[in-house]
């Protein structure tokens, strides 16, 4: 038998006991009489100046690691910069899914963007500990800026994973984060558009009035149209799910994963998507990677990709393939969904993979490594 295995980033045939007279690194030279001893010293000499793993002056390595959904460099920076000051890997993603929600990247994450139908913003995240396999998440948060840090808070001080709603607000309160108003004159003038609009688009189906049309309030037509969910798809807008979803791997191993986003613009109140949901949003394994997922969370959350995406990268399959397979596994059900995955394992590599709909046919992301001279963004085709 022939296994594989990788020295110094060069692939070596390892000779198992039905191997052949293959040159090999395990038994190079006890094969000398099979292959000459010129040829033996030489193959020796070679292996030999293959730089190790952990061996010192072997260069720099791929950890520690961070990647994070689309071009939020301040994030990236941020959680790279906890990192190199001593900071754990949970303090780095906490750290920079925060830096995202005070930038309000994007208009997806933090306070003053994607009002509710009703005007007002919430906020979901997540932040999951690979190491230990704890979860802390909120959903539906109001009044409180710094959910990352509120989803960290419930970790730390309770043996819960998962808290929603006002009641998340208080327990937010408990913990000493002040409660604020979430509302901008942005989200405030985005929301009286909308109305303005006749409410559209949004997310109501098999209604009257006839959502299509008009506002509500709305109560549940007799008759169910199959074809409505179709045409209520049509009128959201691709780009207004996006999510920051962050991995952190630290120069021992370890990983971490979080997400933070205010949803989807004029979601129906009490919404909740994938981020805040292990395995949706995002997932970590130390023994095998992390991923995680922005898009149409309603579609998302249905597939758990991010820990489909993990238990992929535990078989071998590199990151880039594990996010692929991911997304073929959707686009079976759900061929018009906006989405995309990162991923990494626990060697430092990393990629990602998106679904390929009308407007939306490449997506970037930010990597940071020793290999990097600075966070850099990285752009991949959909598929």
């Amino acid at each position: 038998m022939v296994t594989h295995s990788l020295v110094g980033g060069h692939e070596i045939e390892e000779a198992g006991e039905d191997a052949g007279s293959g040159l090999t690194w395990s038994g190079c030279c006890s094969q000398r009489a099979a292959m000459g001893c010129g040829a033996c010293r030489a193959l020796c000499f070679f292996l030999l100046l293959l730089p190790l793993p952990g061996v010192a002056g072997a260069g720099p390595t791929a950890l520690p690691l961070v990647v994070n959904t689309w071009n939020f460099k301040r994030a990236t920076e941020t959680a790279w910069s906890t990192l190199h000051s001593g900071g754990s890997e949970l303090d780095a993603v906490e750290k920079g899914c925060g830096q995202c929600e005070i930038d309000q990247c994007d208009g997806s994450v933090g306070f003053g963007g994607h009002p509710d139908e009703h005007g007002e913003t919430t906020l979901d995240a997540m932040i999951m500990d690979g190491k230990t396999m704890k979860v802390g998440a909120v959903a539906d948060l109001r009044h409180i800026k710094n959910a990352i840090g509120v989803a960290r808070k419930v970790i730390q001080h309770t043996s819960h994973t998962l808290l929603v709603g006002e009641s998340a607000s208080l327990f937010a309160e408990s913990m000493g984060f002040p409660c604020e108003d979430l509302t901008t004159n942005n989200s405030f003038s985005v929301h009286l558009k909308w109305l303005n609009q006749n409410c559209q688009p949004n997310y109501w189906k098999n209604v009257i009035p006839d959502a299509s049309k008009s506002c509500g309030p709305y109560k549940r037509a007799k008759q169910l149209n199959s074809e409505e969910w179709i045409n209520s798809q049509k009128r959201i807008n691709t780009h207004n799910h996006d999510t920051i979803g962050m991995i952190v791997i630290s120069d021992s191993g370890n990983v971490a994963v979080g997400t933070s986003t205010n949803g989807a613009s004029h979601k129906i109140q009490g919404r909740v998507g994938d981020s805040p949901i292990a395995g949706a949003g995002a997932y970590a394994d130390s023994t095998a990677g992390g991923a995680a997922a922005t898009g149409d969370g309603d579609i998302l959350m249905r597939f758990l990709p991010s820990y489909q995406a993990v238990e992929y990268m535990r078989t071998g399959i590199d990151p880039t393939t594990a996010c692929q397979k991911v997304i073929s596994r959707i686009q079976k059900h759900a061929p018009y969904f906006f989405g995309a995955v990162i991923c990494a394992n626990t060697t430092g590599s990393y990629g990602a993979a998106c679904n390929k709909v009308p407007g939306f046919t490449q997506f970037h992301f930010m990597v940071y490594s020793p290999l990097l001279s600075g966070p850099s963004e990285q752009v991949v085709d959909c598929i």
